[in-house]
């Protein structure tokens, strides 16, 4: 028949229905009428990655980015066990992605047991759909369910199992057009009961957590703030959703408890907590039998304001529960409200002003090696206002939370879901990709770098434009600060680094090494002016960690 087709060319022309732009990946043999198909694409990109978990934290950033499903492909077995990782960063972290793998032939064996595993039944615990595809003519529809499904709140990992067999079938079937889908609107009687809780509280305050930093709730949050006053704090994954020079500021939750912005909180007696989500710390703590805030004798409440309702937690049951598309929410509780006279956040100012009285002589100390408040200060003034880090995971992204100063929504990628090291470097080159007028830098320790350092190949076969800093400290730093702090001798956590300036120039990117303070500024700016893939070595004094964050801190905060 005419009309008929080979079901790997279905498979991307339901992609391309899709708006799917690019497909990351490493593909196998299982793969090969995919990646045929794929060849005569004019819309989808192939982007071939060095490691299938590179691809997949790309996908995963694209979808964060994007709030489009961002699509990685891998073989079966190694290749599909690689996918793990990353499918666990989009679930947690809430990014919408989808894993294509391929498969041995289902209706007839091949090569006996050689690479196969169940991996449909290996991804359902971390993904929000897994399937296989058994026939040719229920591709359209398995592509719309698992894109409806990885971008609807909370966004999320899907996957396809390709049969090599299904992809060389002949169907007639077609794509099928997404559907126009809008978020629900929170129920009226909802937002009155919160509005009314809000206006009886004596010091109330806003947390922003990791589900408000999608769509449009940046711009609705700051109209409720500038229209009531009400100071706000945020989590990790909260950064950037409002201007943090904004004046009713109070810090960024990067600790578990203990900070001045914890004290803040502590202050509050009405807690509006936007956007939570129960896969970060927690920024505060709720308790059956709690005390309430000084001058208070019950516990504060707490309104939660998301999409889904509240997972009950043993520290987070919330009195007041407003479910919706957050944005609308905001929105709806902005128009009702009265700013009321008898609110007051002086307490909660001076935690703050404590907080930045103490960060500023930290932050100007130019010891070399450099020091982490000094260098994420340096960082700060050499980044433009929407210049994009990309954190990978260690104890340094507790002081870029805390201490850098984020302008825009998603200007700070790190993930406080997983908290998967190796993931710096492709989210960085993620973001290079889709926004090459924007100057971009990857911030990664020495361990989380080399867990993905071949796509530095990646990044200079692109002709992308990005900067790797390294924090080298020769050592598994977070797990070493967490050994110092519960009083275990310092044991087997340090290791030997390559030449970093050569390892960076083996691969055709430029290699820096940082001498001094006034060096890495020097170095900062250059990398960022000059186009092309830099590589930073900056050694990092992390000798101080466990005094400043596990003791200072909390003996500060808590003598106010």
């Amino acid at each position: 028949m005419s009309d008929t087709k080979k079901a790997s060319d279905l498979f991307i022309e339901c992609l391309e229905a899709e708006g799917v732009e690019y497909i990351f990946g490493v593909p196998g043999e299982e793969n090969l009428d995919f990646l045929e198909s794929l060849s005569s694409s004019k819309q989808i990109k192939l982007i071939l990655t060095r490691h299938e978990q590179g691809a997949g934290f790309m996908a995963a950033t694209y979808g964060r980015h994007t709030g489009k499903t961002g699509v990685c492909i891998a073989t079966l077995g190694p290749g599909a066990t690689n996918f793990v990782t990353a499918a666990a960063y989009a679930q947690l972290g809430g990014m919408p992605i989808l894993m294509i793998t391929g498969q041995k032939p289902i209706k007839k064996s091949k090569q006996g047991r050689f690479q196969i595993l169940d991996v449909v039944d290996m991804m359902g615990p971390i993904t929000k759909f897994t399937h296989q595809l058994a026939s040719g003519d229920n591709i359209p529809s398995r592509v719309r369910e698992a894109i409806r499904l990885a971008e609807e709140e909370k966004p999320g990992a899907v996957h396809l199992e390709f049969p090599e067999d299904i992809a060389e079938e002949k169907t007639t079937s077609r794509p099928i057009a997404p559907s126009l889908a809008r978020r629900p609107s929170a129920e009226p009687k909802a937002v009155r009961q919160a509005v009314s809780a809000i206006e009886e509280a004596r010091s109330p305050i806003l947390v922003i957590g990791a589900g408000a930093n999608r769509k449009m709730t940046g711009r609705m949050l700051h109209q409720f703030i500038e229209k009531t006053g009400i100071p706000f704090v945020t989590t990790q994954m909260g950064k950037g959703v409002i201007d943090e020079r904004h004046p009713l500021f109070l810090g960024c939750a990067a600790l578990s408890a203990g900070d001045f912005c914890h004290r803040a909180i502590e202050d509050a007696d009405c807690i509006v907590n936007v956007g939570h989500d129960v896969i970060e710390k927690p920024p505060f703590f709720m308790h059956n039998d709690e005390e309430g805030p000084i001058g208070s004798d019950s516990p504060p409440k707490v309104i939660h304001v998301s999409n889904r309702t509240a997972e009950v937690d043993p520290v987070y049951f919330p009195q007041v529960e407003v479910i919706g598309d957050i944005a609308n929410a905001i929105w709806q509780i902005k128009e009702d409200i009265v700013p009321q006279g008898k609110w007051d956040f002086a307490r909660m100012f001076e935690y703050r002003k404590a907080e930045l009285a103490h960060t500023e002589p930290l932050a100007n100390d130019a010891r070399f090696p450099i020091f982490p408040p000094h260098l994420v200060k340096q960082v700060r003034d050499c980044m433009p206002e929407d210049g994009i880090i990309c954190l990978d995971n260690g104890v340094y992204k507790i002081w870029f939370a805390r201490g850098y100063t984020a302008y825009l929504p998603n200007t700070v990628l790190l993930d406080n879901a997983l908290a998967t090291m190796g993931a710096g470097l492709p989210s960085a080159m993620m973001s290079a990709m889709l926004y090459p007028e924007r100057k971009v830098m990857a911030i990664c320790g020495d361990g989380g770098f080399m867990m993905n350092s071949q796509e530095m190949e990646t990044a200079v076969r692109l002709g992308l434009n990005l900067t790797v800093l390294i924090l080298r400290d020769d050592a598994y730093g977070m797990i070493r600060w967490k050994q110092a702090n519960m009083g275990f001798k310092d044991f087997g956590l340090t290791y030997g680094n390559p030449d970093f300036v050569a390892y960076a120039e083996s691969y055709g990117a430029k290699g820096h090494r940082v001498t001094s303070s006034e060096h890495l500024a020097d170095v900062l700016a250059e990398t960022r002016d000059t186009p092309g893939v830099h590589l930073i070595d900056c050694p990092v004094d992390y000798s101080e960690n466990d005094q400043i964050l596990n003791h200072d801190i909390k003996r500060l905060s808590a003598e106010l």
